[in-house]
Order: structure tokens, then C-alpha cells, then sequence
């Protein structure tokens, strides 16, 4: 006979004791011999599809033990988590690297990252994190038996991967102030930070922001047997106060002032992962949407999901988990106030919309795949209306722009780039037939990508603005780089703000823009044609875009199975690749004017 435990409790069904079978039964734990008759036997288990993820001890009678870890396993019909294309099961389990889409929507940037699921020790590191959460140190055999559902697993993983409530793998930080740690931008990958965090202790690894605790969770997600993606959402909004209203201020110059909790994120990342809802009704299995940045309690823990896209899509927010604040991210309406020097506040007319090209790498390509219509119905659409119907989203309902005839936009010039000179454009239009007489107040800042504001980086305020009927004017800012290059903080962006005032009808207009100085690219030549466990080089070219010179430049190099850890290098780099098969070299710069630079090379290594 056998015993299986995880840890044992009948009480919770983790024990079980069976005896051989002519046959396995795939609905139970069963064995059976599978060797033909000799000196050697040869045993197969099998678990029920349903069996508890995670470390297992099989007895075998009165004879030893053997311990093994049980996994989700997205290859098997009757698995929660089971995803029946095996061109997905390659991204979305199989594959050790990606891509993570930073930037702005209007110019979305890829970031490579390294997940490295099946690198060593990784897989304990996964482990020792359902084994740490403070449910399984309050009751471990409860806590065993509810790894079987992936929904219970994915809500662990969310609180865990931050460490707000528990001893969990990151801390999070959104200012400059890095010390005692490394800033967000310089990890490359999830293996360095899971490593740090299983070896120390688990003391939190400082420091992480959206897409890091967003890679992080996906990496352990994919170790762990959950099909699992990361999302970026542009423009993304954070509703603090649950009623689907993101309420801004701006001062009489048109620059924000902080008056309420409420945020726009210039992007927010979390992860999507696949598995049936069966504590649903019918039609909500698939993705859901699971986000360990700790943003606003759920149950009085900072975690968030896992919650259906279809159940955002469609409105349905008394859906579990947390349906009201990601519907927010992708659908809140944008009220925007003007607040004058005399205490007194004035709605003003802005064209802000959030849930913007919501991406994720493709499927077998580094290509972006824009998922928007997964989360939202297209503007204006009768399913949008039924949707917010359904979500008592009344403000958006019955919002009525009250467009007076001018329009203001943001645009920029082609030759925008880090480290020149440009130009950057507020174009009026007056579409009234009426002479209008303006005054335009037109500022720059730099923002990091969750919104706060930092400096100065140009301004304009012109008293005179006169337009003809039907007129275009379009009114320069320039953008020297002897200003905003000491006050761009680590993410190079830029918010264009310009505040028109119509001298005539005292209405408000208020175009924003955030800009991305992109960094320059980083090129990656193989020498040599690469095989499994032959040593290969490497040779790596980034030209300064930058008037001044470049000092204590490095370069670091990351890549599963490819560079048996971290390498600092210098131009040209050695390395050899342990396993055959397509993988991403992934390239990061630092220097004292030009940090965190990324690039990467996919890399086919033969047999």
C-alpha cells in the first residue's frame, strides 16, 4: 500500500493511502506497475487532477519515502488551469524571457526581461513563498489543501509578491531615494530578485515598482504551472474612493495640483492568469487579472484579483475579486478642475481617457498584441453603454462634453529625441464663427510614470492669443536640453500641459501630453554561431546621443541558460549557452548622464 501527505490531514485531504491497480485511474491517486516482470519494478503514480499543488511524501508500505513537488499541469483537460493550444502553452509556461511594454501609449516601449522559471533553486524560491504566506503560518493544513485552486493560490501570490502585509519578495518605492537598495530599473530579470529574497532570510529585496512586481508574479505563476502573461495598461487610472471618477486639479498656469489621492498612471502593469472560475457563473473562465502592486486593500491585504476580463469587460463588479477598482483602471471617467487663486474651483473642458492600448508581448513573436477590446467595448459602442449600465457608471453615462467651438492639442516634432534641442506644439483651432481672444498658459514638467510631478522643464504664457473664424494656430515651446536634462527623473518623461482661456465665454480648455525621450538603442552582434555548452562571444555597441561625455560606463548582461548568471562586461562579453533552443540575451547600460539603457538579441542556439 501507499501513503501520500502534504502535510497530513485527512481532515483537509492530504493524506491519501491506496494499494497497486491492474491500471491507472486518472480521476484519484492510483499506481500501477508499469515494468515487465524481472529484478527492477517500475511504478506510475498519478494524481487527481485536483490534488494540492506543492511538496508531497509518498511512503511505500513499510519501505522508504519518497518526496516529490506536485505542479498545475495546463497540459491536462481535467486541470483548473488547462489551455488547450500548445502554441500558447510554449509563451505563456515554456518560455523563460519576454517583453515588458513601458513608454507612453503613444509611443509603447519594449523592455526585455529574463523570468528564468526554470533556473536553479527558483522553483524552492516559489515554494518557500506559499509556504511563508501568513494564511499557511495560521493554519498550514487549510492552507495545503486550498493550493488545489489556483483562484486561492493566485490571491496568495498577489500579497506575497509585495511584502506590505507578510514576508513577501519585494518592497516597493516611488522616489528617487534608492538607498539600502537598487533602483527598479536596474533588475533585468525575476532570478536575482528571488534568489536574494529565498537566501536572505526572506527579508524583502529592495526595490521594486509596477512592472517588476508584475514580472515577478509571473515568473512564479509560470514555475508553479499557472499560464500566466504580463499586461500594461496606458493611462491607467487609480480610484481611491470606489465611485469610477479619477478627479484632478490643476492650478491657474494649468499644472497639477495635488488635491485628491486619485491618480492617472502614465502605465500600470500587472499579469493575467488562465484557469476556470467555477465559484462564477458559466462564461468568466480564462484570464484573469491578478496585481501584486500594493495599491488599496482587498480583505485588508494589500492584493488585487484574481477577477475575470470578461467580468470587466461586461460591467458585472460584484464579481470576485476586486472588479470595482480594475474596472476603474481601464473605464474611469476624467473630471478635471481648475482651482484659482482665490480658493474658488471651475470644471474645466479636457480630453483625458484611461485604458489606452492595453499590450502584451505576442504569442511566438516580440511583437505587441493590443488586448483593449478583452477589457473594454470601443467608445460610444450600445455594448459600452449596457456595459457602464450594468456597472452604475452613471457619471460616464451621462457626461456631456460641453464644447464651446475651440479645440487645443499637443503635438511634437519628429526630431524629439534625449539629448537635443526641440520643438513641441500647442495647436489651437477655433471652430466658431467668432473672432475668440485667448490667453494660453503653456508648461512642461518632468513626471515619473506613476504621475508625480517633478521640475520645470519650460514654459510659455501668452495674454494675446487671437483667432479668426476657423483659424489654426500652432503656438512653439522649445525644449532645451540644458534645462530638462537635470530634471528628468529615471523613466525620461515629459508633461506637456497647455491651459487655453477664452476671454470671451471665461471657459477652461486643457490639452496634456506626456512625452518619452527614448534611450538609445543598444546593439547586440553574435560572433560565431551559437551551440549548446560552447563558449561564445558577443559584441555590444550603444553611441552617445548626448552632448557631454559618458563616464563609469558598464554594461550588464542577463539570459537563461546563456550566461550561468549575472556578467558585467565591457563592449565584448563571453559566454556559454547550457540548453539549445531560442533565447533573449538581455542588455542593460549605466553611466553617470545615461542610465539603465536596455537592450536585448534573441539567440538561437543549435544542439
Amino acid at each position: 500500500s501507499f501513503t501520500i501527505t502534504h502535510p497530513p490531514s485527512e481532515q483537509y485531504g492530504t493524506q491519501a493511502s491506496f494499494g497497486l491497480t491492474d491500471q491507472i485511474n486518472t480521476s484519484c491517486w492510483s499506481a500501477a506497475i508499469t515494468s515487465p516482470p524481472g529484478n527492477m519494478v517500475s511504478l506510475s503514480i498519478c494524481s487527481p487532477p485536483d490534488a494540492p499543488i506543492g511538496r508531497w511524501r509518498l511512503t511505500l508500505g513499510q519501505g522508504g519515502s519518497v518526496d516529490f513537488v506536485l505542479l498545475y499541469n495546463p497540459w491536462c483537460t481535467g486541470d483548473a488551469v488547462y489551455m488547450d493550444s500548445e502554441e500558447k502553452l510554449r509563451e505563456y509556461i515554456l518560455a523563460q524571457d519576454g517583453i515588458i511594454y513601458r513608454g507612453g501609449w503613444k509611443y509603447p516601449i519594449p523592455t526585455p526581461w529574463n523570468y528564468g522559471q526554470f533556473e536553479d533553486g527558483i522553483l524552492n524560491a516559489c515554494l518557500r513563498i506559499l509556504d511563508m504566506n501568513p494564511k499557511c503560518l495560521r493554519n498550514p493544513g487549510k492552507d495545503a489543501s486550498g493550493r488545489r485552486n489556483p483562484i486561492y493560490v493566485s490571491r496568495v501570490l498577489s500579497a506575497m509578491v509585495n511584502c506590505n502585509d507578510d514576508k513577501g519578495v519585494l518592497l516597493g518605492r516611488w522616489t528617487d531615494d534608492y538607498d539600502g537598495g537598487v533602483s527598479p530599473l536596474s533588475w533585468k530579470g525575476s532570478v536575482e530578485i528571488l534568489r536574494n529574497w529565498d537566501t536572505n532570510a526572506c527579508q524583502p529585496v529592495r526595490f521594486g515598482q509596477c512592472w517588476v512586481f508584475a514580472a515577478v508574479a509571473c515568473s512564479v505563476s509560470r514555475a508553479l504551472g499557472i499560464p500566466c502573461r504580463l499586461v500594461t495598461n496606458y493611462n491607467s487610472a487609480h480610484d481611491t474612493n470606489s465611485n469610477l471618477v479619477i478627479e484632478r486639479y490643476v492650478d491657474e498656469n494649468g499644472q497639477l495640483v495635488q488635491k485628491s489621492r486619485d491618480m492617472i498612471w502614465n502605465y500600470h502593469c500587472w499579469v493575467e492568469n488562465w484557469m476556470t472560475r467555477p465559484d462564477l457563473k458559466p462564461g468568466f473562465d480564462g484570464w484573469q487579472v491578478m496585481d501584486p502592486t500594493p495599491q488599496e486593500k482587498s480583505e485588508g491585504v494589500y492584493c488585487c484579483g484574481p477577477i475575470p476580463l470578461k467580468a470587466i469587460k461586461e460591467g458585472e463588479l460584484t464579481d470576485k475579486y476586486d472588479a470595482p477598482f480594475v474596472f476603474a483602471e481601464v473605464n474611469a471617467d476624467v473630471h478635471t478642475f481648475m482651482k484659482r487663486k482665490d480658493g474658488s474651483t471651475k470644471k474645466i473642458i479636457s480630453s483625458v481617457h484611461v485604458g489606452l492600448k492595453i499590450s502584451t508581448k505576442s504569442v511566438g513573436s516580440d511583437r505587441r498584441e493590443d488586448i483593449t477590446h478583452l477589457y473594454k467595448y470601443p467608445e460610444g459602442s450600445d455594448e459600452e453603454r449596457e456595459a457602464f449600465t450594468k456597472a452604475n457608471h452613471q457619471n460616464k453615462l451621462l457626461q456631456q462634453q460641453d464644447n464651446a467651438g475651440l479645440l487645443i492639442v499637443i503635438k511634437v516634432s519628429t526630431e524629439m529625441r534625449k539629448g537635443c534641442d526641440f520643438d513641441v506644439f500647442a495647436v489651437i483651432t477655433n471652430n466658431t464663427p467668432n473672432e475668440k481672444k485667448c490667453r494660453l498658459v503653456f508648461g512642461s514638467r518632468a513626471v515619473s510614470y506613476n504621475g508625480i510631478l517633478g521640475e520645470n522643464c519650460g514654459f510659455k504664457d501668452l495674454l494675446n492669443v487671437q483667432l479668426a473664424p476657423g483659424e489654426e494656430k500652432r503656438v512653439a515651446l522649445r525644449m532645451n536640453y540644458s534645462k530638462y536634462a537635470e530634471n528628468l527623473t529615471e523613466d525620461n518623461l515629459i508633461r506637456l500641459a497647455a491651459l487655453l482661456l477664452d476671454y470671451g465665454t471665461q471657459e477652461a480648455y486643457l490639452a496634456v501630453r506626456n512625452v518619452v525621450l527614448v534611450n538609445p538603442e543598444i546593439k547586440v552582434r553574435i560572433l560565431g554561431e551559437p551551440k549548446e555548452n560552447r563558449k561564445l562571444a558577443a559584441e555590444i555597441t550603444l553611441q552617445n546621443p548626448l552632448p557631454v561625455p559618458l563616464q563609469n560606463c558598464c554594461f550588464t548582461v542577463e539570459g537563461s541558460n546563456l550566461t550561468g548568471g549575472q556578467v558585467d562586461a565591457k563592449v565584448k562579453i563571453y559566454f556559454t549557452p547550457t540548453h539549445s533552443g531560442l533565447r533573449k540575451l538581455v542588455v542593460d547600460f549605466d553611466s553617470n548622464k545615461l542610465c539603465h539603457v536596455k537592450g536585448y538579441r534573441n539567440v538561437i542556439i543549435g544542439k
